[in-house]
């Protein structure tokens, strides 16, 4: 007799967000990326085709009442995941430390990486026109598996090296920092508009 037991899970938390004006966060989001001059001139600087805030802006929820309301319902979504998770924090919350806006245009992606100071890391996202990119994450695990065969093209989305997440607008989605993850190139027409965001401890 034998048994086989999953060990060591990544999880990917995703929900649909209550309580967001959707039409006003993306009117924020279009009027602080047209007044963010520093936020442009990196944008350009790095290649990335669009625009974000990531290395211009670091106080959005203050700067703007929208995020600032955003800001409140993900702390809920974040204190959910990390009890799913059993983080053990020792009395403490996690810490929203950083929220960006991403302009992604048609045509744009962005590479591969982690977040490697945070705890949870995710994205909510604003508009997603027919066509826009998925979110794809990577099995963990990869990098070490310097022998294995790939996997079946019929593998289940549990065994697979990447999953590709097609979010909608009004959903979040979260994942522990140390998952890579990618936004393969926007197909869409138009420009696909997301709030990403760090959890410390």
């Amino acid at each position: 007799m034998s048994e086989i037991a999953p060990l060591f899970v990544t999880k990917l938390y995703r929900a649909a967000v209550e309580g967001v004006d959707n039409r006003a966060l993306l009117a924020s989001c279009r009027a602080i990326a047209a007044e963010d001059e520093a936020g442009q001139a990196w944008s350009k600087e790095k290649g990335y085709r669009g625009y974000t805030s990531y290395a211009s802006l670091n106080d959005l929820a203050k700067r703007d009442p929208n995020i600032h309301a955003l800001k409140g319902v993900l702390d809920k979504h974040a204190t959910k995941f990390a009890r799913v998770l059993h983080l053990e924090l020792g009395g403490r919350r996690l810490k929203l430390d950083s929220i960006w806006i991403n302009v992604l245009e048609p045509g744009g992606a962005h590479t591969g990486h982690i977040h490697p100071h945070s705890v949870l890391s995710g994205t909510y996202y604003v508009e997603t026109p027919p066509g826009a990119s998925a979110l794809k994450l990577e099995d963990p695990r990869l990098p070490l598996m310097m022998a294995a065969p790939p996997r079946r093209e019929d593998a289940p989305e549990s065994e697979r090296s990447f999953v590709y997440v097609q979010p909608k607008a009004g959903d979040v989605l979260m994942w522990e920092s140390f998952v890579r993850h990618e936004v393969p190139p926007n197909n869409a027409k138009k420009a696909r508009v997301s709030i990403s965001f760090n959890y410390s401890w």
